[in-house]
């Protein structure tokens, strides 16, 4: 194959292996953005099922983000160390046999459990993934193969929540896992027969220091939130691990400024694009990704919705989102990226703030309008943010600018469920609404609002890019990232 930087034309069987590698990529992110979502529509089945309250079962998801971005960080350095062929197949094998464990799972606690073993073969799938392609392609051809990968992993979020919502009625929500297995065995043979083997055995040392680090800074402050409802645990608890984590997360910062080869450099925030970037994933997404959570928890606790029936109320969701992709790319091109995300995020905390006023009477057009709203912006929110973020790195970065964005990403889903599920239990309690059925609605009206809240308050973040890092190239804006949900 060519080398990336090469203008050497391809040959017919050049760029067939090429074609396959985006195909065994896309495979990966399907598996992993399938997941994410049809769990969605299966937690009030799953809670029954395990004799829990449909609106404590936000662990689930939280478990699944946050070993994700626990293994993020590592996933750079394994792929360098062992080869990134081996990497993907394992990740691919463990994400397989979390999902058989989660089919098998008797109780909460065995299910959150199996949700991390099979987030940390997901942590693998998608950055690794996207260093595959990113290593193997031509520069010029970085962003238009990255968008061919992420059109499969769109497929995903449109079909998993009515896929999730008709398998929980037509047979039970251990399906939603087993599905996997096939999809699983097939990407697994298919990686090792066509995917090229990179040199394997780079000995640079590990900075395990900073990984424990990091990886314990964003456990605890997870965990923090999570135990506002989820858990359980007293309010002294939850502001001690809170403490632990910030520090944790400062002195890491403080490790990584003294140490020559640190897990993520700081001199990476030299980069204004990519600071602005990281910072307005974190807090954006902190506030939109508890949407794919609350959405179908609202339709089935409090408007009655059977499972598959709320199901395919996500599907204007994923069909808006898809449909904005070309729209994006000219819109940051004509009006640079401060602009499009200062607006763009306003209308994402808007639209979250319209589902406040939700009732099990409206119309069905109405909610159908206010869903495909949402998914519109949201999407070109996410196109925005993650180009912003990856454009203005030097090819020496790529690996680690795209480790740190994956991390980002997959902590702010976690902690933004698990922000929600915290609020939803508090106003569930302020509005003395039980945990049943319509009565519940006040409580998530005002989560909705408070949510909303939080995204509209991240278009600070993007006020402040500066005139010249809001610029899109012709050649890097011409294409979108993946969303990496």
């Amino acid at each position: 194959m060519a080398h990336p930087s090469s203008p050497t034309p391809l040959d017919a069987d050049q760029e067939r292996a090429l074609k396959r590698l985006l195909w065994l990529v896309a495979v990966g992110f399907f598996m992993q953005t399938l997941d994410a979502t049809i769990v969605n529509t299966a937690l009030p089945a799953m809670a029954k099922s395990l004799g829990e309250s449909p609106l404590r079962m936000q662990s689930v998801v939280v478990a699944y983000s946050l070993a994700m971005a626990m293994l993020i960080p590592a996933s750079g350095w394994l792929a360098d160390r062992f080869g990134t062929r081996r990497i993907y197949v394992w990740a691919i094998v463990l994400f397989a046999l979390g999902s058989l464990a989660c089919a098998l799972a008797s109780s909460l606690t065995m299910l959150v459990a199996a949700r991390v073993m099979q987030g940390l073969g997901g942590a693998l799938l998608l950055p690794v993934g996207r260093l595959v392609v990113l290593r193997t392609f031509p520069r010029e051809r970085f962003l238009q193969a990255m968008s061919f990968v992420a059109i499969p992993g769109l497929v995903g979020p449109l079909i998993g929540p009515t896929l999730g919502g008709w398998l929980v009625q037509a047979a039970s929500w251990h399906w939603i896992f087993l599905i996997n297995l096939p999809v699983g065995v097939l990407g697994a043979l298919a990686s090792l027969r066509w995917m090229p083997a990179s040199p394997a055995g780079l000995r640079v040392r590990f900075d395990a220091a900073g990984y424990l680090l990091l990886a314990f800074g964003m456990v605890a402050i997870s965990l923090s939130l999570d135990g506002l409802s989820g858990l359980g645990l007293r309010q002294a608890a939850v502001l001690v691990l809170m403490i632990f984590g910030l520090a944790s997360l400062a002195a890491y910062w403080l490790h990584a400024l003294r140490l020559p080869e640190p897990l993520f450099s700081p001199q990476l925030f030299h980069v204004g694009s990519l600071r602005i970037g990281l910072i307005g994933n974190l807090f954006s997404r902190l506030g939109s990704s508890c949407m794919p959570f609350l959405i179908p928890l609202l339709l089935q606790v409090t408007m009655g919705y059977a499972p598959a029936e709320a199901g395919m109320m996500m599907l204007p969701v994923a069909l808006a989102s898809m449909s904005m992709k070309r729209l994006t790319t000219p819109l940051i091109q004509r009006h640079g990226y401060r602009r499009v995300l200062v607006v763009n995020t306003g209308l994402v905390g808007l639209t979250m703030a319209s589902f406040a006023l939700t009732t099990p009477d409206q119309p069905l057009v109405l909610l159908l309008v206010q869903l495909a709203l949402f998914g519109a912006v949201n999407s070109m929110q996410f196109t925005a943010m993650n180009t912003l973020t990856l454009k203005d790195l030097a090819p020496r970065e790529a690996s680690s600018g795209n480790s740190l964005l994956s991390m980002v990403q997959m902590l702010a889903i976690g902690m933004g469920v698990a922000a929600a599920g915290a609020v939803l239990a508090a106003f569930t309690e302020f509005f003395g609404a039980g945990l049943r059925g319509a009565q519940t609605l006040p409580a998530f009206h005002a989560t909705f609002a408070s949510m909303a809240l939080i995204t509209i308050a991240s278009a600070g973040i993007f006020w402040q890019l500066a005139e010249a890092d809001s610029r899109a190239a012709p050649a890097k804006a011409a294409a979108d990232l993946p969303d990496a949900r």
